[in-house]
Order: structure tokens, then C-alpha cells, then sequence
């Protein structure tokens, strides 16, 4: 009997658990939604008449924003559960998944854009053009179609999982990288001023901080930890907060912003030296 009852409690407290985290994932969810869908729009709306001739870096922003009103639209369908299981689990394979990697695909090209312009400043002042970056975005989007196609033709959720670990792996080195060779470059370079270089380096910056706590967890999973529960819970929803994490991004990307941010830290470090200074 006692045996009984501790199996039954223990089956309960495990049910409690699985609710409290289904509950919360929803709520996550919903409140991604509701504060990226709208803020997403208006990015993409405020970026398109920043394209112009002699600034192509919001293309790529504009694309990275594209794919996250995929993951979006995912979503929406993973909260509104009436739909079919097959139509879900397109929008999970084809859609989600097409959307991240895109996403990944297109941090890459902001911190290539970011790269050249420290270490190869002529090379791509003569080579940034609006037709070069629309190439780059065009190949950005085919391939993630690419690596969804095996889905149809081996074991579904083995092969898938495979190439996307992979293909969301790859960027890592890239990332590191470009953020290595900009910071060696960046005392050799007169040709920007002190303001623009932070701003630089602050995107990179972030863009592999971003990469770093919102996908290397998922790449985790999908190399063999996807039975941890606990993993699988994380790092599924710091995949989704990707749309989230781009529009801090994109606010970074502004030019003013980080060198208001940092002009703050700095007033609040001599404000607390003063403080110090005044104590003794």
C-alpha cells in the first residue's frame, strides 16, 4: 500500500512538472510573439528606406528579419494547437527550421559585412554594391532549402536533426573568426574613426553572444542530448527568443547606439570612482 501510494505521488508531482513546463512554454511563447511580431514588421518597414546605394548593410538585416517572421508564423501555430499534426509538423520542418538556419546564415553575412570593412576597407568600398548583396542573400536563402529536402528521403528526424546540428555548427569558427581578425586589424585601420570601430566591434560582439546562448544549446541537443528533458526544454526556448535577440541587434546596429550605451557604463564608472574617491 505504501509502495502504492509513493508510485502515485511520485507519478503526480512528474505530471505537475510536465504541466508547469508546457504552461510556461506557452506563455513564452505568446509573449515572443507579442512583443516580436509587431516590432519585427516595423524593423523591416524603418530598414527598407535605409537601402541605398552606399549603404548595403540593412539588406542583410532585412533578410535576418524575414526569417524570423517565419520562426514567427511556427509560433503562432505551435499556440493555436487546431491544427492538423501533418500541417504542424511542416511548419516545424520546413518553416521553424528553415528559419533558423536562414537566420544563422544571415548573422554570418553581418559579421562578414562588419570584417571587411576593418581589415579589407578598399576591397569592399569598391565591391559593396545593392546587386552583390542581393547574390549573397539569394544563396543565404537556398541553402537551408537544401539541407530540408532530405527530409523526404531518409529517416526523418535522424537526418534532419544531423544536418541542422551541422549546418548550425559551422558558423561558429566564422564567427570567431571575423571577431579575431577585426580586433587585430582595428589598430592598423586610420580610415574609420574611434566611434564607428566600437560600434563594430560591438556588433560582433554580440552577434556571437547571440549565437553562443541562443543555438550552441540547440546544436547540444541535436548531437545526441535530445533525450535530456531538461536541455530539450532550454534550449528550445532560447531558439525561439532569436527574433527577440535581433532586434536588440538591430537597435546595437544604429549608429549612436553603442556609443550612448558605452558613454553610460563609462558615467558609471566615474561616478562610482568619485563616490569612492570622496569616501576616503
Amino acid at each position: 500500500m505504501e509502495d502504492f501510494y509513493a508510485n502515485s505521488t511520485s507519478q503526480n508531482k512528474s505530471y505537475n512538472y510536465s504541466n508547469f513546463i508546457v504552461d510556461t512554454q506557452y506563455v513564452v511563447t505568446c509573449m515572443i510573439i507579442a512583443l516580436g511580431l509587431p516590432s519585427t514588421l516595423m524593423a523591416i518597414y524603418a530598414l527598407f528606406y535605409m537601402v541605398r546605394s552606399d549603404h548595403v548593410a540593412p539588406i542583410y538585416l532585412i533578410n535576418l528579419f524575414i526569417s524570423d517572421l517565419l520562426q514567427l508564423c511556427y509560433m503562432i501555430v505551435e499556440v493555436a494547437e487546431r491544427w492538423d499534426s501533418k500541417i504542424y509538423e511542416i511548419f516545424y520542418v520546413f518553416v521553424y527550421h528553415f528559419g533558423m538556419m536562414a537566420s544563422v546564415g544571415f548573422m554570418v553575412c553581418i559579421s562578414l559585412e562588419r570584417y571587411l570593412v576593418i581589415v579589407h576597407p578598399l576591397w569592399y568600398r569598391y565591391r559593396r554594391t545593392i546587386k552583390t548583396s542581393v547574390e549573397v542573400c539569394v544563396v543565404v536563402w537556398v541553402l537551408p532549402l537544401i539541407c530540408v529536402i532530405p527530409y523526404y528521403f531518409w529517416d526523418k528526424y535522424v537526418v534532419t536533426d544531423i544536418i541542422l546540428a551541422v549546418f548550425l555548427l559551422l558558423p561558429f569558427p566564422l564567427l570567431i573568426f571575423f571577431l579575431v581578425g577585426t580586433l587585430r586589424a582595428l589598430s592598423a585601420s586610420i580610415a574609420l574613426p574611434s566611434k564607428e570601430k566600437r560600434r563594430i566591434v560591438g556588433i560582433l560582439v554580440l552577434v556571437l553572444l547571440i549565437y553562443m546562448v541562443l543555438f550552441l544549446p540547440n546544436i547540444i541537443w541535436f548531437l545526441g542530448s535530445r533525450f535530456n528533458e531538461t536541455l530539450n526544454t532550454l534550449s528550445f526556448t532560447f531558439a525561439k527568443l532569436s527574433p527577440l535577440a535581433d532586434l536588440v541587434l538591430y537597435v546595437f546596429m544604429r549608429k549612436g547606439a553603442i556609443d550612448k550605451f558605452l558613454a553610460s557604463v563609462c558615467c558609471c564608472r566615474m561616478d562610482s570612482n568619485e563616490i569612492s574617491i570622496s569616501s576616503v
